[in-house]
């Protein structure tokens, strides 16, 4: 058992050897001065008798015990108040899913991609335990924030995003780091960016892709959509495709076949549906058990002292009431 602030046994202690010399050197006064009473003749003979003897050593007996059950009620006082400590080891765990947003921030895309940010603000406002990144790509990727369950900083950087396409500032943020290569709109680079993004490849766990693109690709891409969304199966991560188009066309039909073919789904944008189904496939999978560093808690430990202290205090008033009596 550790102490959290020990010197209050200091406090305590020097309390209590004050209160016994005061005790000691009060009851010498009175020795020494004989009383203030009156005289009393032959009061030898009163203290003999055996009623008084007796009635005195019950009185000495309970005041003993009051002196001992003060000090000792101080004394435990003392020790709950210097707070004792009991160090446990902790392994805290999670359950979590790994969620990765993916933006498309080409120029085909810069009219509804501030629409789209505000659907993955909500989805990630109704996400609970999820962990959620984002990653933005236009002929190159870009991770705007790693996977975290912060949610109030994925809120935080995706309106400091969303911010930039609705201000029209001279050099948006979303340029930023997207526009390093040839090309525009290269999906499949960007899903693959995304799904590196998942940590720990090699352990089993829930992922999800959420992709809004209209596929429109400008550019020869390093990976194709249909390999990256087979090296996102291949992680366990399945994509789900927010296309802004929702047409019958062929970019449409091979975002949909991409993305199903990962065990995902296929929305439109507008969909009134699309937030709540996507919530509802994402947590379809069950959580995986993420543990933790090891943490060393200290909480506080009273334990039998608090009960000693009220038994005692408890005590102290029932001796106090016999001897008054």
């Amino acid at each position: 058992m550790a102490l959290e602030q020990p010197l209050m046994l200091i406090v305590v202690g020097a309390a209590l050897v004050g209160a016994i010399a005061t005790g000691l050197v009060l009851g010498w006064r009175r020795r020494g001065g004989g009383g203030s009473g009156a005289p009393v003749a032959r009061a030898e003979r009163v203290r003999r008798l055996p009623s008084v003897r007796r009635a005195v050593g019950v009185r000495m007996v309970g005041l003993a015990a009051a002196v001992a059950l003060a000090a000792g009620g101080l004394a435990v006082a003392g020790i709950v108040a210097a707070r004792p400590m009991q160090e446990r080891t902790v392994h805290p765990e999670t359950h979590s899913r790994d969620v990765m947003l993916c933006l498309d921030v080409s120029g085909s895309m810069t009219d509804v991609d501030a629409e789209v940010l505000e659907v993955f603000a909500e989805l990630a406002h109704q996400f609970r335990g999820e962990r959620v990144g984002l990653t933005i790509f236009n002929s190159s990727p870009v991770q705007v924030f790693p996977l975290t369950d912060d949610y109030d900083f994925v809120e935080e950087n995706i309106r400091r995003i969303h911010r930039g396409f609705v201000l029209y500032e001279p050099i948006p943020e979303h340029w930023v780091g997207t526009l390093n290569g040839p090309g525009a709109s290269l999906v499949g680079d960007g899903v693959a960016a995304c799904a590196l993004g998942f940590d720990h490849p090699d352990e089993e766990r829930a992922r999800s892709i959420i992709l809004a693109t209209d596929n429109q690709v400008n550019g020869a891409e390093t990976v194709t959509l249909e390999k990256a969304a087979a090296y996102a199966s291949s992680l366990g991560a399945r994509v789900f495709a927010i296309d802004p188009a929702d047409a019958e066309s062929s970019t449409s039909a091979a975002l949909r076949s991409a993305a199903l073919s990962t065990g995902g789904a296929y929305f439109g944008l507008h969909d009134a549906t699309t937030v709540g189904d996507i919530v509802a496939e994402v947590q379809k999978r069950d959580a995986t058990v993420l543990r933790g560093e090891p943490r060393i808690l200290r909480v506080d430990e009273p334990g039998p002292w608090l009960v000693v202290l009220v038994v005692a205090a408890l005590a102290l008033v029932v001796v106090v009431g016999r001897v008054r009596a």
